[in-house]
């Protein structure tokens, strides 16, 4: 045992390429899909500049290239354009998440000149009824003129979209205004149930027929514009017969820092119980990266029950999504249900037919992210 309380082994622990920088939960949107910690208002604390500064500076030294800046919001923090021309100085491909609410033009110009290289813009749908409504906001005009500012300012147009039961039949209108915003990649990401995607899921579960119409409008379109535009459409992993190879593999190439500071090897591994998640105000980077029982917990395959253990294609997904396999079976080892292998894939079979029989308005009433929403549930 080390000095630092986790085991001396480092053996085959290759080093994190992407670290996800969560600058704070506070966020002006509602969304009713936020993969944030429901219980997010209860814990306000956020890491300073200088600690933000330390943390890149100990993820790059380990071997981290890509730096995103996410949330919650992260054009909350005053000191954004410090930490994105800190990180730039360091060498990292810098990407900043947002919903566009707080940028403005002097702001967008200080960043370029600090060194961003990437802007990702989050639309929540075409209309702005719809936009609105779910994010319980009125900010689909003014995200619009920040589309319009990201590409005077000429970043690469990356528009993100989230999907579900409200907006997968208006796909072909979101790609038309992606194409009338010149936008080079459009991200049609399908809603993944944890977080507040989980506690409204009955809500956002689309039909198979919805889906399938939205691959096929999205193949028609990409037939038709050729390189105009590239789409992303990650089809839900409820409706695949394999689970999705979550983050590469637990621990392997993407490290999360929430917002207090807590290291996470994924977006929703709060969520997962009995896991102590070390806090990088206790413990150095490299030590949280390469020893923790954290992330390790689910390295290599000797952690997998059956069928996984003996699955051939174990090293192409590694057994699926941690967080979703405790969301839907209680055991966070278990294999992950939406795998046809699994035993326990037909109640994921029952979810998806269960969205296609039961009338929204039956269901119990939506719940949008709120600080009166997140203390409810604790």
């Amino acid at each position: 045992m080390s000095a630092t309380g986790f085991p001396d082994t480092t053996a085959g622990v290759a080093p994190p390429l992407w670290l996800l920088a969560e600058l704070t939960y506070r966020c002006p949107l509602h969304c009713v899909f936020c993969y944030n910690p429901l219980n997010y208002a209860e814990n306000r604390n956020e890491l300073s500049t200088a600690q933000w500064i330390d943390v890149m500076q100990q993820a790059r030294k380990l071997g981290a290239a890509q730096l995103g800046f996410s949330g919650g919001e992260p054009l909350l923090r005053d000191d954004l354009e410090e930490l994105i021309g800190a990180a730039h100085g360091l060498g990292y491909y810098t990407n900043l998440v947002t919903s566009g609410i707080g940028l403005n033009e002097s702001r967008i110009a200080r960043m370029k000149q600090l060194g961003l290289d990437h802007i990702q813009l989050s639309f929540q749908d075409s209309t702005r009824e719809m936009n609105d409504f779910l994010s319980s906001t009125k900010t689909f005009d003014l995200k619009s003129r920040v589309a319009a500012l990201i590409k005077r300012y000429d970043y690469p147009m990356v528009l993100n979209v989230v999907l579900h039961r409200y907006n997968l039949d208006h796909v072909a209108r979101i790609i038309d205004m992606a194409l009338a915003m010149e936008v080079e990649y459009l991200e049609l990401a399908n809603t993944q149930y944890y977080g507040w995607g989980m506690i409204n899921r009955a809500h956002l579960m689309p039909t198979r027929e919805q889906v399938e119409h939205a691959e096929a409008v999205v193949n028609e379109y990409r037939s038709r514009i050729g390189n105009q535009m590239k789409i992303l459409f990650v089809v839900p992993d409820y409706f695949e017969e394999r689970p999705k190879a979550c983050m590469n593999g637990w621990g392997s190439v993407f490290l999360a820092i929430g917002a207090d500071g807590t290291a996470l090897p994924c977006h929703a591994a709060r969520s997962l119980p009995g896991i102590r998640y070390p806090n990088v105000t206790d413990y150095r980077i490299e030590d949280i990266w390469r020893r923790s029982n954290a992330f390790n917990q689910y390295r290599g395959d000797d952690w997998m029950q059956e069928p996984c253990r003996s699955c051939d294609e174990k090293k192409k997904d590694f057994g699926g999504c941690r967080c979703q396999a405790f969301a839907l079976t209680g055991d966070a080892a278990a294999a992950d249900p939406v795998c046809a292998k699994s035993e326990r894939h037909g109640d994921v079979t029952k979810i998806v037919m269960h969205a296609r029989s039961k009338p929204v308005a039956e269901l119990q009433p939506i719940l949008f992210r709120t600080d009166a929403n997140s203390q409810r549930f604790f």
